[in-house]
């Protein structure tokens, strides 16, 4: 290596520099010298080493290069050449830098292809994508990362974390506060990465990072038998580091993982680096500045411990990773799919959803629809008929991290999240986001392994009468929760109390249709939570066993629904999207069939139909084999894109770039002319139709036999769009009776 063959050379050029009578007293040390776990060199091989290329060879042969060096470094010392054995160490400890960052940088490569779910690259010219990061909680600010609300005095990178403050004061420690898979390990990698490529953290000369549910087993151990661990071959730095910890950054990720009793007398705490104490007590010393005071410490914890560490620490600085902007969650996309064609497809049918969208403001749920639409997109060009649900992606999201929570996360956890949903579903129902200790405590959630996964952790008074709050890290996080508390089977060790909020679907489903329409995030949960394979996935992913009877429940109200109407032809129409979104969340086409049968018709108006809405009205469209008739009314389209170009498949005539534009129809009439179809009338009024929109309309006419009735209403066809009606009129398919 470099390094290496760079202190060898310090050490053949000082062994030249000495005088002959010197370099005599150094080979008759060097004959007393024993090397443990070394070879000494033989006499013979050491009287004939009669120049200094042929001693330094021989050392490096005998003892191996980094003991020649030590062995050089203590003789020249005991020679009182002072100057030669600095000038050597000096150059030891620049190759050891060197050789550091290197295992650093390895050990970082190794983590990632082992863990590499998030599909980020932590290197510096890596795809990474900046996390939305401040110094105040978030629930002090409101809002979502990137708003104008925010105040930018307090928006911190990975590049500010140790800025100092308005005052010129640097933080000693750094608390990196985020729930479970907002992303605190990733940046913690970021940050390590960026030190190794000289791109970040320069003020330090070594940066150790300390996984602390490693460590959360072992007994005793000391600051520099931590060090230790993260070196290579497990050897400590050469030189005198501690001399210089100013110069060193400590991370300690996962903190909350130690469970430690923070407040232990000074007394008990250790000043030595050296000295093995029991582990928390060498954690807290390093974190109170007993040891190294002038070090630096970054902690990665959930926000459960942070009560417990604001008793501990002073001076501290707190940073809240908020997850990902909305420029930044776009930003993921491009970053995951590398394509920007695949990328603007995934994410223009993401943005469409608005609580898939909303969820992904935290990063791994971005990375589990990414992961989802990939699959998608793999098997088809386009994501009409995408069945990766908000449901799917969220149990997606839980089993990850159900597999992430640590070691006790998968006990006694059917119990819990029964008492979790039970939680989210009263507070949904009391519009309630904050929890008290008392609401734990009550539901015995007070397990700090699991908690953490699923709520954050606010202190709300300060003094001795302080308190904690709890709220889940999203709303529609809440959402889901309490849609699982109506389908999640009871274990015989629950327990209903006074004021247990009842497990009635029909109760939740009537208030919603009435007065409540702030349960449809809820309710659009529960009909996702009834898809057999979601049932499955909870079953044997999560080890959730989720109820049957709701799906009758769900089939009994879609059907009955608006049949209190005075006008019965209406009441053989749905009027309301979330109808569609309803069924797509269920997306089993045997029970979307069932759902429709007793309909003949939609009439939709002043809606603005993004690709999750035309995706959900064409999966409904095709499995529709009633529908007699489809009015739009002032209704607009979100155009949809394709990931490759396809060749022409509609009627004669019709160009490869005609068809490569895709008109915002091009979904609607592919599901309106699927095999089956009975279609008998659409109406398209004031929906600003244009030329681009008659291909896929004269397809339309061409190819469905059973369409009579046509009225396309207040829109700017052009010339060149007639003809292409008039195209589609003339196929010998074409039974149109009306046109207007």
């Amino acid at each position: 290596m470099a390094g290496e063959e760079s202190a060898l050379a310090v050490l053949l050029g000082a062994l030249e520099g000495l005088t002959l009578e010197d370099f005599q007293e150094f080979k008759t040390k060097l004959s007393h010298v024993d090397v443990e776990g070394g070879w000494n060199i033989p006499g013979d091989a050491l009287a004939e080493a009669t120049r200094p290329s042929a001693l330094a060879g021989c050392m490096g042969d005998s003892y191996g290069e980094d003991a020649a060096v030590d062995v050089a470094v203590r003789l020249f010392e005991e020679m009182n050449r002072r100057e030669l054995a600095e000038k050597l160490l000096d150059e030891k400890v620049k190759a050891y830098k060197w050789k550091y960052k290197e295992h650093v940088a390895k050990e970082l490569l190794r983590y990632q292809e082992g863990n590499s779910c998030l599909g980020e690259n932590t290197s510096t010219g890596g795809p990474y994508t900046e996390l939305s990061m401040a110094r105040k909680p978030w629930s002090q600010r409101g809002g979502e990362p990137g708003d104008a609300t925010w105040g930018c005095a307090d928006t911190v990178t990975v590049r500010t974390l140790f800025k100092p403050d308005e005052g010129g004061r640097t933080p000693r420690v750094v608390v990196l506060v985020g729930a479970a898979g907002m992303g605190k390990t990733v940046t913690l990698r970021k940050v390590t990465a960026g030190w190794a490529e000289g791109t970040l953290c320069r003020q330090f000369d070594y940066v150790f990072c300390v996984d602390c549910r490693e460590l959360s087993s072992s007994k005793e151990a000391s600051v520099v038998e931590l060090v230790s661990k993260c070196c290579p071959h497990r050897r400590t730095p050469p030189g005198w580091i501690w001399d210089k910890p100013e110069k060193i950054l400590f991370i300690l990720d996962g903190f909350e993982a130690m469970g430690l009793p923070l407040a232990q007398p000074k007394a008990e705490l250790s000043s030595n680096p050296r000295e093995a104490k029991p582990l928390g007590t060498t954690l807290l010393s390093l974190l109170k500045g007993t040891i190294l005071p002038e070090s630096t410490v970054l902690i990665a914890t959930r926000p459960t411990a942070l009560q417990s560490l604001g008793q501990c620490l002073g001076g501290e600085r707190y940073v809240e990773i908020l997850g990902f902007s909305p420029a930044a969650r776009e930003e993921y996309f491009h970053r995951y799919f590398g394509s920007d064609n695949k990328a603007e497809v995934a994410f223009g049918f993401t943005r469409g959803n608005e609580v898939l969208y909303s969820l992904c403001v935290i990063p791994v749920m971005s990375w589990s629809v990414c992961t989802a639409l990939e699959q998608e997109l793999y098997k088809s060009r386009h994501l009409l008929e995408c069945s990766r649900t908000a449901t799917r992606m969220s149990t997606l999201c839980l089993s990850w991290l159900m597999k992430h929570g640590g070691r006790d996360a998968q006990r006694d956890l059917q119990q819990f999240l029964l008492q979790l949903c039970s939680l989210a579903a009263d507070g949904i129902w009391k519009h309630k986001v904050l929890f008290e200790e008392k609401d734990i405590e009550d539901r015995g959630l007070n397990q700090p392994q699991l908690l953490s996964l699923f709520l954050n952790e606010q202190i709300w008074k300060e003094g001795p009468d302080h308190g904690k709050v709890y709220s889940f890290s999203h709303l529609h996080l809440q959402e889901f929760f309490a849609a699982m508390f109506y389908v999640l089977e009871d274990t015989d060790d629950t327990v209903g109390g006074p004021g247990t909020l009842a497990k009635d679907v029909n109760v939740l489903l009537e208030s919603y249709g009435t007065s409540r329409e702030d349960l449809n995030v809820t309710v659009r949960f529960l009909f996702g939570l009834a898809n057999p394979k979601v049932t499955e996935h909870a079953d044997e992913e999560i080890g959730c066993r989720i109820l049957v009877q709701p799906r009758e429940d769900l089939l009994r109200w879609l059907q009955m629904r608006r049949r209190d109407l005075s006008h019965p032809s209406e009441a053989v129409l749905i009027k309301e999207l979330d109808t569609f979104h309803f069924l797509f969340e269920m997306n089993e086409k045997s029970f979307v069939q069932s759902a429709l049968g007793c309909f003949m018709g939609v009439a939709l108006q002043d809606a603005r139909l993004t690709l999750y809405d035309q995706a959900a009205l064409c999966f409904c469209i095709k499995q529709w084999a009633g529908l007699r008739s489809v009015t739009l009314r002032s209704c607009s389209f979100q155009q949809q894109q394709r990931c490759r170009k396809e060749p022409p498949t509609g009627f004669p005539g019709q160009s490869p770039r005609q068809e490569e534009l895709h008109s915002p129809l091009h979904l609607l009439c592919l599901a309106l002319g699927h095999p089956g179809s009975s279609l008998r009338s659409l109406r398209l009024q004031w929906c600003g139709l244009t030329e681009g929109d008659t291909n896929a309309l004269g397809t339309l006419l061409a190819t469905h036999p059973s369409l009579a009735h046509l009225e396309l209403g207040d829109g700017a066809l052009g010339d060149g769009g007639v003809r292409l009606l008039c195209a589609g009129l003339r196929q010998p398919d074409c039974r149109l009776q009306v046109l207007r």
